[in-house]
C-alpha cells in the first residue's frame, strides 16, 4: 500500500491540476465567444464624423477653360539679306523703339558702288543742264535732252536700288517693345530669315482658350472673364474681345480671345493660364463641401445622417445612409448637386470614406471645418 501510494499519488495530483486548469480555460473561451456573439449582435462600434447642411445658394453661371497668354504684337526677328554682322547694337531683354537699328549686315560693297552710280548721277544732271542752256540757243537739237534725262532717270533708278540693299542689311525693330534673347553674335555669317531675337510689344496682351461648340450661344463680346496664373498672386480681370467665326472640324471647339489688364507686367506671352467666363445669368443649387462626396466607379454619392431613436443609455442614435447623387459645377470648396440630396439634409462632410450604408456614427462637430466658395490658400 505505501508503494501504491508513493507512486500513484503524485500522478493524481497532476491530473487534478491538468483537470483545474482545463476547466479554468474552458470558462474563458466560453466568456470570449460570448462576448463575440454580443459583439456581433451589436454591430461595429460608431465611427465618430463632422457634419455639416446642403445649403441652397445663388451661383453665377461660370465656364472654365484654359487659355495661353498672347502678345498683342510680337515677332521673330531675322534678317532679309545674306551678310556677316559688323555691328549689334542691342543686349538681350532691352527695350526699344520703332526704327531703332538693333543689327547691321557687311554692306561694304554696296556702298561703294552706291558711290560710283552717285558720281555717275551728278555727271548725268550736269549734261542734261549744260545741254539744256545749248538746246535753249539752238545749239543742240532737242532729241538730245532725250537722252540725257533717261541717263539721268537710269542713275537715279540705279541709286535707289542700291540704297535699298543698303537698308536690307540694316534690321531695324518695326515696333518699341522688350527684347528676347540674343541668338547670334559678332562675325557671324547670316543666311536670309536667319532669326536674331525675339520682339514682345508691352501694350497689352491678349488671353487665347477654347470652348466647346454647345456654349457658344451663351458668349458674347465683352462678357467677362477672370485668369489666374500659376505663380502668380491675385486674379486677373479681362474680357471677350473676340469669338473665331468657324468651328474646329476635329475637337468641335471655338476659339475665344479675350484682352486682360495685367498693369504690374506679371504675365509673359505662352504663359498657362486658368480661364472662368462669368455669364450673365444666374442659378439656384444644392452645394455641398467637396469633402462631402463619395467617388466611386458606380457613381457619386454622400452620406445622409438619420435619427434610430435613443440607446440604453437614453442618448440619441445616429446612422449614415449612402445617398446617390449627381454632382454638377464646382465652386471653391464646394460641388453643386443637381439630384439626389434636398437642401437643409445633414450630410458627413469629414470621415465619409470610413463609413458604408446604416452605419452608426457619432457626431463631433468640435474641430473646425471651414469651407469656402473663394478659398485663398497659403502657396507654400
Amino acid at each position: 500500500m505505501r508503494s501504491f501510494l508513493r507512486v500513484f499519488l503524485p500522478l493524481i495530483a497532476v491530473l487534478a491540476l491538468v483537470a483545474g486548469l482545463a476547466a479554468v480555460k474552458a470558462k474563458q473561451i466560453g466568456m470570449l465567444i460570448k462576448a463575440g456573439k454580443a459583439a456581433e449582435a451589436a454591430g461595429p462600434p460608431p465611427e465618430v464624423v463632422n457634419t455639416g447642411l446642403a445649403k441652397q445658394d445663388t451661383w453665377a453661371l461660370t465656364l472654365t477653360a484654359v487659355g495661353s497668354v498672347e502678345a498683342v504684337k510680337g515677332v521673330t526677328l531675322s534678317n532679309d539679306a545674306p551678310g556677316i554682322i559688323t555691328a549689334i547694337r542691342f543686349e538681350s531683354g532691352a527695350e526699344v523703339k520703332a526704327g531703332e537699328v538693333l543689327v547691321e549686315l557687311d554692306s561694304s560693297v554696296e556702298r561703294a558702288q552706291l558711290g560710283s552710280v552717285l558720281a555717275r548721277r551728278e555727271l548725268a544732271k550736269t549734261n542734261l543742264e549744260r545741254n539744256k542752256a545749248l538746246v535753249d540757243k539752238g545749239a543742240l537739237p532737242a532729241a538730245q535732252l532725250d537722252g540725257d534725262e533717261a541717263t539721268l532717270k537710269s542713275a537715279n533708278a540705279d541709286a535707289a536700288a542700291l540704297q535699298a540693299q543698303i537698308a536690307r542689311k540694316t534690321v531695324r525693330a518695326p515696333f518699341a517693345g522688350k527684347l528676347g534673347i540674343r541668338a547670334v553674335n559678332l562675325g557671324q555669317y547670316l543666311n536670309p530669315g536667319t532669326p536674331l531675337t525675339m520682339l514682345e510689344s508691352k501694350d497689352a496682351l491678349y488671353v487665347d482658350f477654347t470652348l466647346p461648340q454647345q456654349k457658344l450661344g451663351q458668349l458674347a463680346l465683352g462678357t467677362k472673364v477672370e485668369f489666374h496664373a500659376v505663380g502668380v498672386e491675385g486674379t486677373l480681370a479681362g474680357a471677350i474681345a473676340a469669338i473665331d467665326t468657324n468651328v474646329d472640324p476635329v475637337s468641335r471647339s471655338v476659339r475665344i480671345r479675350a484682352t486682360v489688364e495685367d498693369k504690374a507686367q506679371k504675365l509673359r506671352p505662352g504663359m498657362f493660364l486658368e480661364v472662368l467666363v462669368i455669364l450673365d445669368k444666374q442659378q439656384q443649387v444644392v452645394a455641398v463641401p467637396a469633402t462631402a462626396i463619395v467617388h466611386a466607379t458606380y457613381g457619386n454619392s454622400v452620406f445622409v445622417v438619420e435619427d434610430k431613436g435613443t440607446g440604453a443609455d437614453g442618448k440619441p442614435l445616429k446612422i449614415a445612409r449612402q445617398q446617390f447623387v449627381r454632382t454638377g459645377a464646382a465652386r471653391g470648396d464646394f460641388v453643386s448637386i443637381e439630384d439626389g440630396l434636398k437642401a437643409g439634409e445633414t450630410v458627413v462632410v469629414a470621415g465619409a470614406f470610413k463609413l458604408r450604408n446604416g452605419a452608426s456614427i457619432v457626431v463631433n462637430d468640435t474641430v473646425k471645418f471651414d469651407p469656402q466658395l473663394a478659398p485663398k490658400p497659403e502657396n507654400h
